[in-house]
Parts: structure tokens; sequence; C-alpha cells
């Protein structure tokens, strides 16, 4: 996701993805700052995909509501 430049400012970006662990558990991803610039990331656990997905879609929202658009988006269903 990210935020236009504005005012001569770098592009703002919201980076969410979800990382299956080693362990049966899946990490979400969470990386955000402006473009060309060093960022933050945090990865929060989670035992299942499902809690995972429910995390990632509900930040997904909040991000959404502070003014991100989604710029590009993949995904792949779970069997």
């Amino acid at each position: 996701m990210q935020i236009p430049a504005a005012d001569g400012s770098a592009p703002r970006y919201y980076h969410l993805h979800l990382q299956e662990d080693l362990l049966e558990g899946w990490n979400l991803v969470r990386e955000w700052g402006h473009q060309g610039a060093g960022g933050r990331v945090i990865k929060d656990h989670y035992p299942d995909h499902d809690q995972a997905m429910e995390a990632l879609v509900r930040l997904r929202d909040e991000q959404l509501r502070r003014g991100y658009r989604i710029v590009f988006a993949q995904g792949q269903e779970q069997p």
C-alpha cells in the first residue's frame, strides 16, 4: 500500500505479507516507512493461517482508512 507523495516528500509505504514458519505457525510481517529510506519491520507470530489472515485483513483495513491505497496485491488460497 502507498500514500502518494505530497509537498515534495517521498511516498509512504506499508507492506503486509504472511510467511509460514518452520514450526507450523504463521508470521505476519509488517514493513512501513518512506520510499527510498529505511523503514520499520515488525513480525507477529500466529499459531494458524486463519488467525494470521484475520490480523492481516484488520491491519489492511486500518491502513486504508488512514489514506493508503493498494498498489499491488498478490495472494494464494489455502487448500
